[in-house]
């Protein structure tokens, strides 16, 4: 049995603190990683994931607060741990004059034993790739990158936007290696921007910002109680009339021109209001759905919508 099978929680982050001179990039964080699970670490650019996962990885100290990686210090005892964590960088960590498959079967002679070069590399579509890597596309190095982070069978992979890049057949195919490692009792822990990607694959999620948790929970929980019902109609109609008809705590807004939403209040009461109001002041409403909100409309209600630098 693999440690990742035999420990509750894989990764702890207690109260950590990281700043970059006058500015805290890591502000008192704390969370926990469940053995044999996936979880995704989410947030704007600038919230600190990356320097999150770099702690956890041993390649960074924080200023304050620990990190226990199966109740092992990641720079101390990371000689123990390199054996069982896999790792994939943002950028880099690949010799700029390797090819793909070479650069496999130099890993894999590091691990008593190591997944198939030639099964791993046709899984991710290496196989015809013969460019060295600084000359391979964004999507190629990604891929790369990921089948070098899982040669070598680790207990725990940490996976830093390992899709960004990606075309959609590939990101498939990269989301089902990431499935299977859950179903061998691999701990994921990966950050992403994309929103689809963390409801795919997460069982559970934390959101960052401005270094600090904002909210943390399975998709279902995060999303949970929000529902939204949406509708085209002609763009500028005067939804005052309309929000006074809805539940309390309801809001409705128009997103961009002609497409409306609805958030909040019971579903049916929503719907209701919603019927009313077309039908007082002669709105003919296109595309009515209803639903739950998704893990997007939560992520930016909690970090907001304005563009960040």
């Amino acid at each position: 049995m693999t440690p990742s099978q035999t420990s509750t929680a894989a990764v702890t982050v207690d109260d950590v603190v990281v700043d970059y001179g006058t500015q805290r990039a890591i502000d008192h964080l704390s969370f926990s990683v469940r053995a044999g699970a996936v979880t995704a670490l989410l947030g704007p650019n600038g919230a600190g994931k990356t320097t999150m996962i770099e702690i956890c990885e041993g390649y960074r100290r924080p200023d304050s607060g620990a990190v226990r990686v199966w109740d092992l210090n990641p720079v101390a005892d990371a000689k123990a741990l390199r054996p069982r964590v896999g790792v994939m960088l943002q950028d880099g960590g690949i010799y700029s004059s390797a090819r793909a498959l070479p650069m496999l079967r130099h890993l894999a002679r590091f691990y008593a034993h190591p997944l198939p070069v030639d099964e791993l590399a046709e899984r991710l579509g290496l196989t015809s790739v013969r460019a060295t890597y600084r000359r391979m596309s964004g999507g190629e190095k990604q891929r790369l990158a990921l089948a070098c982070a899982v040669i070598g069978r680790p207990d725990l992979v940490f996976l830093d936007e390992p899709s960004a890049g990606m075309d959609p057949q590939t990101r498939l195919a990269a989301w089902d290696l990431i499935e299977q490692l859950r179903v061998d009792g691999v701990t994921v822990v990966l950050t992403t921007h994309l929103m689809d990607e963390a409801e795919r694959l997460a069982d559970h999620v934390v959101i960052m910002d401005h270094g600090r948790v904002v909210a943390s929970g399975t998709v279902f929980e995060l999303t949970e109680g929000h529902e939204v019902v949406t509708f085209r109609a002609d763009p500028g109609l005067d939804l005052l009339p309309l929000i006074v008809m809805l539940p309390e705590l309801a809001r409705a807004i128009e997103t961009t021109p002609g497409q409306y939403r609805i958030e909040g209040g019971p579903e049916a009461d929503v719907i209701g209001a919603v019927g009313r109001w077309c039908s007082e002041h002669g709105v003919l409403p296109l595309n009515l759905d209803n639903g739950r909100r998704s893990l997007e409309d939560v992520f930016l209600d909690l970090t907001g919508r304005d563009l960040r630098t």
